[in-house]
């Protein structure tokens, strides 16, 4: 039985990760890099952005710290998360009737918090989460189950009773083998990987607006 549910917040409650593959691009095109490699943005979702920023120096040689590649992608980002990225279809429809259930919801991110933070109050739907956990909380990010049980033991739910809603493959594959139930949820970005998401997601949906199937009227 589904007492509580774990959100991720990019891909699957709003409409961002096309946000976040033209930043890894245009960053790299800033930082003088002519011929980008399919795939590097599939390959940074798996990564926190520390990871990420490690990543980019040892991939391209850039003679910067870590730091400065952090802070220039958040400040790229940031306009984005505070004026402009909107919700995924039936993202409130699905939040509101979660609330009318009792049901207590929050969120597991890889996302910066106050980037998190305000698209949700922009967007109106902040009230609605219990927390937000994100790679600061838990630095080994998704690739780990830790902060999934650690979402799990806030709602005050065990796992098998706690519904992980997500769009991306690793995240998907840490939360099964960590024994919650998985709902996918579709994403256009993620159109490489779809076929083993839906083999490994215990459902998948094409809308949010289907998952409030599960609970009965």
């Amino acid at each position: 039985m589904i007492k509580s549910v774990i959100f991720d917040l990019d891909g699957t409650l709003i409409d961002s990760m096309k946000i976040w593959y033209e930043i890894d691009r245009n960053f790299l095109t800033e930082m003088g890099v002519e011929n980008i490699p399919d795939g590097i943005s599939e390959k940074m979702k798996t990564l926190t952005i520390e990871k990420a920023a490690d990543y980019f120096i040892e991939k391209f040689n850039f003679d910067v710290s870590p730091e400065y590649i952090i802070n220039r992608i958040r400040e790229l980002v940031r306009i984005e998360y505070e004026q402009n990225i909107p919700l995924k279809p039936h993202a409130r429809e699905l939040l509101e009737f979660l609330k009318g259930k009792n049901i207590p919801c929050g969120i597991a991110t890889a996302t910066y918090r106050s980037l998190a933070e305000s698209v949700l109050r922009r967007c109106g739907i902040y009230d609605y989460f219990e927390f937000i956990l994100n790679d600061t909380d838990y630095p080994k990010g998704k690739k780990c189950p830790d902060i999934f049980f650690g979402a799990a033991e806030r709602l005050g739910t065990a796992p098998c009773d706690t519904l992980v809603v997500e769009d991306s493959l690793h995240s998907i594959k840490t939360a099964v083998g960590a024994g919650f139930p998985t709902a996918a949820v579709y994403e256009e970005t993620a159109f490489r990987e779809e076929e083993e998401i839906k083999k490994t997601a215990d459902m998948y949906f094409d809308s949010l607006e289907n998952i409030i199937g599960l609970f009965g009227e």
